[in-house]
């Protein structure tokens, strides 16, 4: 449907090396987007490239640098000549007991998930601003909603509680010039960050059945439509909002 197309627009995506970066590339690019992929692993960054073919731009870049950050944005538009959707997707997190996480490892996990996409939604933002449109997509998680026990990730939780809130806020500050923000908050889905701890362990794929109310975990193919929904004109009145993707995890 047009409503969802995305034809004519650039689209960045953050952590598009693997996971649900790799597959959001994928779904914008296959609205009509042109897609601007980064990350750190410029080779698999190359490999997704080559297997999307036209309308993908790739930047490398480590988000943890300021620099490096604003380079980005600043190349983004330079190769393109616009940008009309962010999704802020690279994220970070080591599960550890609360009472032994170490500051340098919270202020790395805040430094990659709070701090880098802030600063990003600012640089875009400004850009969609003067421009009077935009769509950023954050990626948040339900346990920026709940917590994690007994799974023990506070930074992690901590990050993207941040991450809930910061989008309310400039979806709030930014609407009447155009720009809307929201996020898409995750539930259990396979990753990189989720495989060995989760996915590859009976317990753990015992754990995510039984808590999840559909049963099982999700598909990376079943984020398609919410993040085509945010990213597209589909979602013109929506802004500030956090759209649980969980199979009713949250609900519960």
């Amino acid at each position: 449907m047009d409503l969802f197309g995305l034809d004519g627009r650039t689209a960045l995506v953050t952590g598009a090396s693997s996971g649900l970066g790799d597959r959001f590339a994928r779904a914008l690019h296959g609205a009509g987007a042109t897609v601007v992929v980064t990350a750190r692993r410029a080779d698999r960054l190359e490999a997704l490239a080559a297997d999307l073919g036209d309308r993908v731009v790739v930047l490398p870049a480590d988000l943890a640098d300021a620099g490096a950050r604003e380079a980005l944005v600043r190349d983004a538009i330079r190769a393109t000549g616009s940008l009309h959707v962010l999704v802020n997707n690279a994220g970070y997190g080591v599960p550890v007991p609360a009472v032994d996480e170490s500051i340098d490892q919270l202020e790395l996990t805040m430094a990659v998930n709070v701090t880098a996409p802030f600063h990003l939604c600012q640089l875009a933002g400004r850009h969609m601003l003067e421009r009077g449109s935009g769509s950023i997509i954050n990626i948040a998680s339900i346990f920026g909603m709940v917590g994690s026990a007994p799974l023990r990730e506070v930074a992690y939780c901590v990050s993207k509680g941040a991450i809930v809130n910061m989008t309310r806020q400039l979806g709030c500050e930014w609407s009447r010039g155009g720009v809307r923000v929201n996020a898409i908050a995750p539930g259990w889905f396979p990753t990189e960050m989720t495989q060995e701890s989760m996915f590859d362990q009976e317990s753990g794929r015992s754990y995510i059945e039984r808590n999840t109310p559909i049963g099982r975990a999700g598909e990376l193919h079943e984020l398609d439509g919410p993040l085509l929904f945010l990213a597209s004109d589909a979602s013109t009145y929506v802004t500030g909002e956090v759209l649980a993707v969980d199979g009713g995890w949250l609900a519960r």
